[in-house]
């Protein structure tokens, strides 16, 4: 399937994404400036994980399916944007402790690290 990748950023360097320059990944695809990042990321994908989990929601690949910290049910009034990417929670708590993060960088490595990933998250079903 296409995906949109404007806006989108490679998961190993912050340029933009090339549709030519993909690997598989968790039953999706994620994107590269260059074959360059796509060797970095072949060789260790872990240190690249938030990223890589942040493309595939960015790119639709993937939905969200609760709150990446409980798995509870997310509130319409309780959003967070991270690198561009909207973002629910379950309570004030949950949001708050997003919403305090420094920066991106500090928000991604909360709510994409593979354990956030897989409560909050899920593959996007096929039509």
């Amino acid at each position: 399937a296409d995906v949109n990748l404007k806006n989108v950023q490679c998961v190993v360097a912050n340029k933009p994404a090339n549709a030519g320059k993909a690997a598989d990944y968790k039953d999706g695809k994620v994107y590269f400036c260059c074959g360059g990042c796509a060797g970095k990321f072949a060789a260790n994908s872990k240190s690249f994980a938030e990223r890589a989990n942040h493309q595939l929601v960015a790119t639709n690949q993937y939905v969200q399916k609760g709150c990446p910290f409980s798995g509870g049910k997310v509130k319409a009034d309780k959003m967070v944007s991270i690198a561009g990417t909207k973002v629910g929670f379950c309570c004030d708590g949950c949001m708050s402790k997003v919403a305090s993060a420094k920066d991106d960088k500090a928000k991604m490595k909360l709510v994409f690290s593979d354990k956030a990933f897989s409560k909050g998250f899920e593959k996007k079903a096929s039509k």
